[in-house]
């Protein structure tokens, strides 16, 4: 259909229902001419008649009747979305689509969405856990959340989380058979608890003190994809693992992980909320402030 066909279709529907030209040019607030016009150009395009015109009435044809069926409960239907949508300018109303880690949806998304939903009933959420890094655009996110240090550099990054800390834990088992690291270069003669990442990569493990950074490539131990199964091989006792520190943090203050090398673990940017510079829509600027607020709360 025509970008310019609509209008030409409401005005055939106004005619067939006011029975009149008159009638409806008169509602319509044209001239019955500019009417007669419009008619005459849509049934020039469509190859048929619409409407049967005397000097008294003006009724639909057989095929006009036909058109008018579907035509005219499709025009109604608008005019009721159009009408709720005017009715709800005040209110909230779309979708936005996010992506982020296991940890951030856990620890920064969840406790902000169920008072969000509610309170904004006409905005869909939608939140895909994944990974990796995740390109917004290509995937028709709004945005996505991930540690600030890994964002691609045109994204907007605004911090939503605060900083983060990790923890190099074992349990009191393994410790008993090997002896305490005391820097990271003594890591090679351990077991390391490795995390594999959705390109294939084992995760490196960044250190820093006094403003000496250093990067130790784990090996020699299981290597694991999901955040659960390193901690429960840590308390086994299969070797050291390199964690944030809240998700162990129940485990160090019972005991059953010790926390080493705790100098050479300083404080890193946490997450961001990441997303193309453009517009937002008005759905997603009310999710951005409310992750805003959360965080300064």
């Amino acid at each position: 259909m025509r970008p310019d066909q609509l209008g030409d279709l409401a005005v055939f529907a106004a005619i067939a229902a006011d029975r009149s030209f008159t009638r409806a040019a008169r509602r319509l607030g044209v001239t019955q001419s500019a009417l007669s016009q419009t008619m005459k150009r849509l049934e020039g395009r469509l190859g048929f008649r619409l409407l049967t015109r005397t000097t008294r009435s003006v009724a639909p044809t057989a095929a006009g009747e036909r058109l008018l069926a579907t035509l005219s409960p499709a025009l109604a239907g608008l005019d009721v979305e159009i009408e709720a949508l005017s009715q709800a300018r005040g209110a909230a109303i779309g979708t936005v689509r996010i992506t982020t880690g296991k940890h951030a949806a856990d620890t920064l998304l969840w406790p902000m969405l169920p008072s969000f939903m509610r309170r904004h009933p006409g905005i869909e959420v939608e939140v895909c856990v994944e990974n990796g890094m995740t390109d917004v655009v290509a995937g028709r996110y709004d945005a996505g959340i991930r540690l600030g240090e890994r964002l691609e550099k045109d994204m907007i990054a605004l911090a939503v989380g605060p900083p983060l800390r990790v923890a190099v834990v074992a349990a009191p088992g393994y410790l008993s058979e090997h002896p305490v690291p005391m820097e990271p270069a003594d890591l090679a003669g351990h077991r390391c608890i490795a995390y594999r990442d959705a390109h294939g990569d084992l995760s490196p493990w960044s250190f820093e003190r006094d403003g000496h950074a250093v990067t130790v490539k784990p090996g020699r131990g299981p290597v694991f994809n999901d955040g659960d199964l390193l901690v429960a091989a840590a308390l086994e006792g299969f070797g050291i693992l390199y964690i944030l520190e809240d998700l162990v943090a129940a485990p160090m203050a019972d005991g059953h992980l010790i926390r080493l090398l705790e100098p050479w673990c300083q404080p890193f940017a946490g997450y961001h909320l990441y997303y193309p510079d453009r517009q937002g829509t008005t759905a997603f600027e009310l999710f951005k402030d409310t992750l805003r607020a959360n965080r300064a709360a």
